[in-house]
């Protein structure tokens, strides 16, 4: 880690009070937040294959925390748990039985967006909501709420309907073989096409749903450019979520022979179905069984269009914020609300605990934020809450779980506020990371992995059964075991075989 050179923050962004009629100097927040997008999806942060100039102007203009995790999530929908731990600050198993409040129209005063309005805030929001729970009623001014995905007619847990369903609800067979599952078959398949805009998803109403977010926060800067009123923003993207639908000049800028497969690219997970990554998962559909490498370049070469097609709108919003004057008092916050397989381990998805998918990029920037710095501490990317709480001048509320990361960014803390990171996905996995260490344990095999991230960033080779490595597996997975205790994990792991 590089060490970072130590700052105080003004103690008026910190410390002022907001009155109706006085906002004092409190600093603007904008969270923009992207969808299925891993942390090697970047340019300035070591992938030579992508595209990513103004995500790169974040990585260069502030700090990137290099190890951001999510949670996890109680159904194939990550992204759902994942937003409803951000809006509520709760951890995932609390934020699954907190949400069901949410859905009666409770405790709706304690979510992120109501905690800065009533610090002062102007609060905005367009774009992905998927929580339960009225975007109008968390935020202040709300424009294109948007479904899970382009084109949302999946069921909400991640499965697929059946074809008659989808024929009962007036779908077409020509319509359904277009919507992009297990393609492409050979190189001559065109059943589907990123860019025709006769298959709706990202198109439908005329103009690229990135396009439109981009469109509304401009709007939305432009008025608040002549108010003295500090604003919040939560510009929610599902680029670069399926479909991976851009204008063909994206594609364009990714022929396939530049492509290279992950390293950890295989034809088949072996465990995939035990941990509930087989074909009968939307994610994992997308692709046909096995894997092939013509198949898993072409979805990867959607993946950088679209994520290149993103980058340039987020570039428009920092350009506009620039313009508006109110850039010096103003900090960004940059994450996804997971990562992506796309190939990686044979698989697609996001629903497992490997790092690429449960790691998204996160930056920030803004006053007195050091710049070009990386820190490989481990965070949350649910840390973005709490953060934005005290750069607000507000008291963290004790029912959140997540933690600001000021401290570690002014150098007066130099260790991760988590003793160790926590993931788990459904009843199939579990997975705790210490120390450059990573334990899976897959309850339906009755089966654990083990591996050295350091040395092994890919997770390709299994330690777990290595005489060398038996204590600190079993002082692990016991750690494990109270760490689902703290966190109110509903699924019992004790009796997991471990030798």
């Amino acid at each position: 880690m590089k060490k970072l050179i130590a700052f105080v923050f003004i103690a008026s962004v910190l410390n002022c009070k907001t009155t109706e009629k006085s906002t004092c100097s409190k600093p603007n927040i904008v969270f923009i937040f992207a969808d299925d997008m891993t942390y090697t999806a970047i340019s300035a942060l070591g992938n030579m294959e992508i595209k990513t100039p103004n995500i790169d102007r974040l990585v260069d203009a502030g700090t990137t925390f290099t190890h951001a995790y999510n949670m996890g999530a109680w159904n194939g929908a990550v992204c759902t748990a994942s937003r409803a731990m951000l809006i509520s600050g709760r951890s995932v198993w609390d934020a699954d039985q907190f949400r069901q409040k949410w859905m009666v129209g409770q405790e709706l005063d304690k979510t992120w967006g109501k905690l800065m309005e009533r610090a002062g805030y102007e609060t905005y929001m367009t774009g992905k909501w998927h929580i339960d729970a009225p975007a109008d009623s968390v935020f202040k001014y709300v424009t294109h709420v948007r479904p899970g995905m382009p084109r949302d007619s999946r069921s909400h847990d991640g499965s697929i309907p059946l074809i008659n369903e989808m024929l009962k609800n007036g779908k077409s067979e020509s319509d359904i073989k277009g919507v992009g599952y297990n393609r492409p078959l050979t190189e001559n398949d065109t059943t589907w096409s990123p860019t025709d805009k006769k298959y709706g998803g990202y198109w439908e109403g005329g103009k690229h749903w990135s396009e439109v977010l981009k469109d509304d926060a401009i709007g939305f800067i432009n008025k608040a450019k002549d108010k003295e009123t500090p604003f919040f923003m939560y510009l929610a993207f599902n680029a670069p979520h399926d479909p991976r639908q851009a204008p063909q000049e994206y594609l364009d800028k990714y022929p396939l022979e530049n492509i290279s497969l992950p390293k950890s690219w295989m034809p088949m997970y072996p465990f995939k179905d035990s941990i509930g990554n087989g074909p009968g998962l939307r994610d994992e559909a997308l692709a046909p069984f096995p894997r092939t490498e013509y198949a898993t370049k072409k979805h990867i070469q959607e993946y950088y269009a679209l994520i290149t097609h993103l980058d340039d709108q987020i570039g428009a919003i920092l350009n506009a914020l620039e313009a508006s004057g109110k850039i010096d008092n103003t900090y960004i916050i940059f994450t996804a609300d997971h990562g992506l397989a796309v190939g990686r381990h044979g698989l697609l998805g996001k629903q497992s605990l490997f790092d690429h998918s449960i790691r998204p990029p996160f930056m920030i920037l803004g006053p007195k934020i050091p710049k070009g710095e990386k820190i490989d501490m481990d965070i949350y990317l649910q840390d973005a809450m709490a953060t934005s709480l005290e750069l607000a001048g507000i008291e963290k509320p004790d029912y959140v779980y997540f933690n600001s990361f000021l401290d570690i960014l002014n150098g007066t803390r130099n260790t991760s506020h988590y003793d160790a990171i926590y993931g788990g996905y459904v009843s199939t996995q579990r997975m705790i990371r210490k120390e450059g260490y990573k334990l899976l344990v897959y309850p339906k095999l009755n089966k654990i992995l083990l591996f050295d991230m350091a040395n092994d960033p890919e997770e390709m080779y299994d330690l777990a059964d290595k005489p060398e490595h038996k204590v600190r597996k079993e002082a692990m997975f016991t750690e494990l075991m109270q760490l689902q205790k703290e966190l109110n994990d509903p699924l019992d792991i004790s009796q997991i075989k471990r030798y």
